[in-house]
C-alpha cells in the first residue's frame, strides 16, 4: 500500500486568497494608532503604509524566483536550505514553530476573542475564569485556542476543506472592508477631519520619542524622523506579514512554477491598495491628532482611539452607535479567515524539516486525507500555549524582528543561488534584479538596527528565539 500524497487541489484564485486572507487579520483596524503616536501627521501616517507596502511588494516579487525554481513544499524553508545549508533552513523552521508563525497563530486568535468581546460581553478579556497567582485564564484566551483547535480540525480533514473556509472568508472580508473605505470616503468624510488633517499634511510630532528619552535631543530633524519612521513601521509590517505562506503549500499547488510567482504579485498588491485606501478613509474620517481625555471618537482621534481600535471609531462616525458592532463582525470574519490561512500554510513547514530529519518524524507524515495532520496538531498545541501568555504588542515586536532576518536572508539567497546554481530552471526572475531586492536588503536591515536601538529588549528576545535553535540542531542531528 502506497502512502498518501499531497493533492494539488489549489489553482490560482485558491492561492492568491491564501495570500490575501493571511496578510489581513486585524492590524489594519489597528496599528495606525501607533503609527499615528509615532510620527503624527496624515503624511506621515500614509508614507507609513506606502513604504511598508513597496517593501512588502519587493519582496513577495523577489521571492517568485525562487518559487518557480523550488516549487517544493516547506517553501521559504527549502530556499534557505538550498541557498545555504540545512542548519539555516533549520534556525528558520525553528523560529516559526517557536514564535514567527504560532505567535502570529495566538496573536490573531486573540483578536478574533477580543472583538467576539464586543458582541457577547461573556467572552470579554475582563472575564477571568481561571486565577491562579499572577497566572490567569480569560474567556477570551479560551475562546482564541477553541477559535485555533476548530480551525486545526477542519484543515485535518484535508487541502480542499481548508481552502474553502479561505475562499469564503477571505472575500467576504474584502468585499467588507472595500465596502468599509468607500462609506468612509463617502459619507463619513467631514469637515472636522479634513481641516484637522490635511492643513498640515506632513506635520511631524516626536514628542511620544522625546518623552521616552529614545532620540537624543542633539539629534538632526532627518534621522530623527527616519528612527521614528522605522520603528513605527513595526505595525505595519506586522500587518502586512504572511504573504509568503502560499510558498509553503507548494506541494498542493497547480502548476506551482506559475501559480505562487502570480499569487505573491496579486495577493501583495491587492493588500497594499486596500491598506492605503482604509487608511486614507480613516483620515477623512477622524483627525489624526486626538487627546487621550476626549468623551467622544472625534476628539481622541486615530492617535488615541479606544484601545487603539481605529476601525471602530472610524464605523461609529459613519455608522453611529452600532459601528462598533458592525466592525467587530468584521475584524472576526477577518482574523478567522487569516487564522485558517496560517493554520493551513504553516504545518508544511514542519513537515519538510521532518523529511529532512530535522523535527519530529511523525509531523512528516501525511494522513488519509493527505494532509500533515500531526504537524498540524504540534503547531495548535503550542500556539494554544502562546495565547496563554504575552500580549499583542510584545508578540508583535519580536515576531518582526525575526520574520525580517529571515527575508533578509532569502533575498540575499537569490543572489547566492544565482551563482551556485547559474543553469537552474527559473521560470520567473526576480522582479528589478540585482536593484530592487538589493534595496529590501538595506531597508529591511536599517529598520532591524533602528528596533535594536529604540526598542532593544523586544528585538534582542526575537533574535535571541532564533540563536536557541542552535543547540537543539545539533541535539537533533546528533541523535540522527
Amino acid at each position: 500500500m502506497s502512502s498518501p500524497e499531497f493533492k494539488r487541489d489549489l489553482k490560482l484564485l485558491d492561492a492568491t486568497m491564501i495570500v490575501v486572507g493571511s496578510m489581513i487579520g486585524s492590524g489594519i483596524f489597528i496599528v495606525s494608532a501607533d503609527i499615528a503616536r509615532s510620527v503624527g501627521g496624515g503624511g506621515m501616517l500614509l508614507l507609513v503604509w506606502a513604504i511598508t507596502g513597496l517593501v512588502t511588494l519587493i519582496a513577495a516579487l523577489s521571492y517568485g524566483e525562487l518559487a518557480g525554481m523550488m516549487p517544493k513544499a516547506g517553501g521559504q524553508y527549502v530556499y534557505l536550505r538550498e541557498a545555504y545549508n540545512p542548519f539555516v533552513g533549520f534556525l528558520y523552521g525553528w523560529t516559526l514553530f517557536m514564535v514567527i508563525q504560532t505567535g502570529t497563530i495566538a496573536a490573531v486568535g486573540v483578536a478574533f476573542a477580543k472583538y467576539t468581546g464586543v458582541l457577547l460581553p461573556g467572552y470579554s478579556e475582563k472575564n477571568i475564569l481561571v486565577q491562579l497567582g499572577s497566572f490567569s485564564i480569560s474567556a477570551a484566551q479560551l475562546l482564541a485556542i477553541v477559535s485555533i483547535a476548530f480551525l486545526t480540525w477542519l484543515n485535518i480533514r484535508g487541502v480542499r476543506a481548508g481552502k474553502i473556509v479561505q475562499n469564503v472568508f477571505t472575500s467576504t472580508k474584502i468585499i467588507a472592508l472595500f465596502g468599509l473605505i468607500l462609506l468612509g470616503i463617502i459619507v463619513g468624510a467631514n469637515a472636522t477631519a479634513w481641516n484637522a488633517n490635511f492643513t498640515d499634511f506632513w506635520t511631524v510630532d516626536l514628542s511620544k520619542w522625546d518623552s521616552l528619552a529614545l532620540i537624543p535631543s542633539g539629534t538632526p530633524m532627518t534621522f530623527a524622523i527616519i528612527a521614528a519612521i522605522g520603528t513605527a513601521m513595526v505595525g505595519s509590517l506586522f500587518s502586512s506579514d504572511a504573504w509568503n505562506n502560499i510558498t509553503f503549500t507548494a506541494g498542493e499547488v497547480v502548476n506551482p512554477k506559475r501559480t505562487i510567482p502570480l499569487s505573491l504579485a496579486l495577493g501583495t498588491g491587492i493588500v497594499t491598495l486596500l491598506y492605503i485606501l482604509a487608511n486614507i478613509a480613516y483620515l477623512l474620517v477622524l483627525p489624526v491628532v486626538g487627546n487621550a481625555a476626549a468623551t467622544d471618537v472625534v476628539g481622541r482621534g486615530i492617535q488615541f482611539a479606544t484601545t487603539d481600535r481605529v476601525g471602530a471609531a472610524a464605523a461609529e462616525v459613519i455608522f453611529g452607535d452600532g459601528g462598533a458592532k458592525i466592525m467587530a463582525v468584521l475584524i472576526m470574519v477577518s482574523t478567522f479567515g487569516c487564522n485558517n490561512g496560517l493554520i493551513l500554510s504553516g504545518a508544511r513547514v514542519y513537515f519538510a524539516m521532518a523529511k529532512d530529519g530535522l523535527f519530529f518524524k511523525k509531523t512528516g507524515e501525511l494522513n488519509v486525507n493527505s494532509v500533515p495532520a500531526a504537524a498540524l496538531i504540534f503547531q495548535g498545541v503550542w500556539a494554544s500555549i502562546l495565547c496563554l501568555s504575552g500580549t499583542y504588542g510584545d508578540l508583535l515586536d519580536y515576531v518582526v524582528t525575526a520574520v525580517l532576518i529571515f527575508y533578509i536572508l532569502t533575498i540575499a539567497g537569490i543572489f547566492i543561488l544565482r551563482k551556485k546554481q547559474p543553469n537552474a530552471e527559473r521560470p520567473y526572475k526576480a522582479f528589478g534584479y540585482p536593484v530592487l531586492p538589493a534595496l529590501y536588503i538595506l531597508i529591511a536591515t536599517a529598520i532591524i538596527i533602528d528596533l535594536l536601538l529604540l526598542k532593544p529588549e523586544m528585538t534582542m528576545r526575537g533574535i535571541a528565539i532564533i540563536l536557541t535553535g542552535i543547540p537543539v540542531y545539533f541535539i537533533w542531528k546528533r541523535k540522527g
